[in-house]
């Protein structure tokens, strides 16, 4: 398997084969350890999206209509050979997208808990049943696939975002095109071998590399009928829009602004460890890191002296490196970025108290590496707060009491992820009451939702009704029918005009 993504060119899989496609452009996929251009990525033309749904919609029809536990069978040999590959896969995530190897190995293993939940899909397309709803009639409802359905994934969990989808939607009898980022995208060729492997009949998944242009003819195309994204929130607004447009189902995450609040009663180790961690992880480069730390009352001048000692000792490194605490950032555009916000803060008058910027790391020089930067200080009018940096910057914001700190987060537009320490229990209580947030923590810095249970933001990091993965996930990929039936023994004579009732 890995010698699949050793060749020049990363292209797209269509039909159980992997194509070149009608596409000429290319662009090149960097190692960001090392700054070099590692292959080139063919870029998708409007004939490969519509190769890809012709595939889709011509194996739907089959894939429907076998029966769940069948469908379930193939995720299962899917879940064994995903668990035999996991090193293997978290080495391409690493080589590609530059996160610590330990990171990329919890990041597929959080895909194969999505996986391990599709596999029990024949319980979760159950229906309901009223037996004599009315006289002589019985009414059930059962879930029903869409058709062919698409995935936008980004380039932050190239392995396990698109899990949060195509498991799911193949299980629930969808047929999927998976678009990934450019930037990572050889894990979704993996991934789609695996399932060739599992005996997925071909055409049932599908991946078309490229960019905007595949992005707009999948959410033009009248035989896609739903898409799921998951990026920056002025692409999800625009995926939202345009897809709702075309007819679509559309869920599409948006981004975040992730505080902590920490309270003075909080345990101050457990505390900076817990900072460290969800501020400088994979480089900042995830959706439900904590970009801000929300310090209040006294707790400030106990806390920030501590996360400065430890954001200048951060190890970082090649990703593959095993005592690595951090490696570099995915792409040198989005390191020019991150540095350029910190610039921002610096003029807009934050404390810099760590200026991560202009690291060389001993033996990747031309790396995209930059190193963690904190900032004290913080007001809410600055850019560092407002906006998604999407790298490893934590602004310190300082405030009197609990209640500043819940209004301060329930008033930024983002409503992705937050997290509180305390050990009081009432105010844990009231926290999780109060907060206009998708997804909160107690003690936990990241509150990603584990399969069963569904991740979605609140406010403008989620357009659309439904959450991904968990029962919503089941249900944003099938839609529900009615059936009301009764039979002519049970049948009175005459024309009814009235509007039906029990009875």
């Amino acid at each position: 398997m890995q010698a699949f993504t050793d060749s020049a060119d990363v292209v797209h899989f269509i039909g159980g084969k992997t194509e070149r496609g009608a596409g000429e452009r290319t662009q090149a996929i960097f190692n960001p350890a090392t700054g070099a251009a590692a292959r080139r990525l063919v870029l998708g033309e409007v004939a490969d999206v519509e190769a890809a749904v012709a595939s889709a919609k011509a194996a739907f029809p089959a894939w429907r209509d076998t029966p769940p536990i069948r469908r379930a069978r193939v995720m299962l040999r899917f879940l064994e050979l995903m668990n035999r590959h996991k090193d293997e896969l978290a080495a391409i995530i690493t080589a590609e997208h530059g996160k610590v190897f330990a990171d990329a190995q919890g990041e597929v293993a959080r895909g194969i808990d999505v996986i391990e939940f599709a596999c029990g899909i024949p319980q979760l397309l159950k229906g309901d049943y009223t037996e004599q709803v009315s006289t002589g009639m019985d009414n059930w409802t059962v879930r029903q696939p869409l058709g062919v359905v698409a995935g936008i994934t980004p380039f932050n969990f190239p392995c396990m975002v698109p899990c949060w989808m195509f498991p799911v939607a193949l299980a629930a009898g969808c047929t999927f095109i998976l678009k990934p980022s450019e930037r990572d995208p050889s894990a979704s060729l993996f991934m789609a071998r695996l399932l060739k492997e599992a005996g997925l009949p071909d055409g049932v998944l599908n991946v078309v590399q490229g960019d905007k242009i595949v992005v707009d003819a999948l959410l033009a195309h009248r035989d896609v009928k739903a898409v799921s994204f998951v990026g920056s929130t002025p692409i999800a607004n625009y995926i939202y829009e345009t897809g709702a447009k075309h007819g679509k189902r559309v869920q599409a995450l948006g981004g975040a602004k992730n505080h902590m609040v920490v309270m003075p009663d909080a345990d101050i180790e457990q505390t900076v460890d817990a900072l460290i961690g969800a501020g400088y992880g994979s480089a900042g480069e995830r959706c439900m890191a904590i970009s801000v730390a929300v310090l209040v009352g006294d707790v400030a001048d106990k806390i920030v002296p501590r996360l400065a000692e430890r954001a200048r000792t951060l190890k970082i490194k090649n990703g593959m490196e095993a005592d690595a605490e951090m490696g570099p950032i995915v792409t040198r555009q989005a390191l020019e970025r991150i540095e350029g916000y910190i610039a921002s803060g610096v003029e807009e008058g934050a404390t810099l108290v760590v200026d991560g910027r202009g690291l060389k790391v001993p033996g990747h020089e031309e790396g995209f590496f930059t190193g963690g930067t904190l900032f004290d200080n913080v007001t809410p009018q600055m850019r560092i707060y407002k906006e998604e940096i999407f790298g490893p910057v934590l602004a310190c914001v300082r405030v009197h009491d609990f209640a500043q700190a819940v209004q301060l987060i329930n008033d930024h537009e983002f409503g992705n992820g937050v997290a509180c320490f305390t050990r009081d229990g009432n105010v844990a209580r009231e926290f999780g009451r109060q907060i206009e947030v998708g997804m909160v923590g107690i003690n936990v810095p990241i509150p990603v939702p584990m399969a069963w249970h569904g991740f979605g933001g609140w406010k403008r990091s989620l357009f659309g009704d439904m959450h991904a993965y968990g029962e919503e996930g089941v249900r944003f990929y099938t839609k529900q029918k009615s059936i009301m039936q009764r039979w002519p023994e049970s049948t009175e004579k005459g024309a009814e005009f009235t509007m039906p009732v029990a009875r």
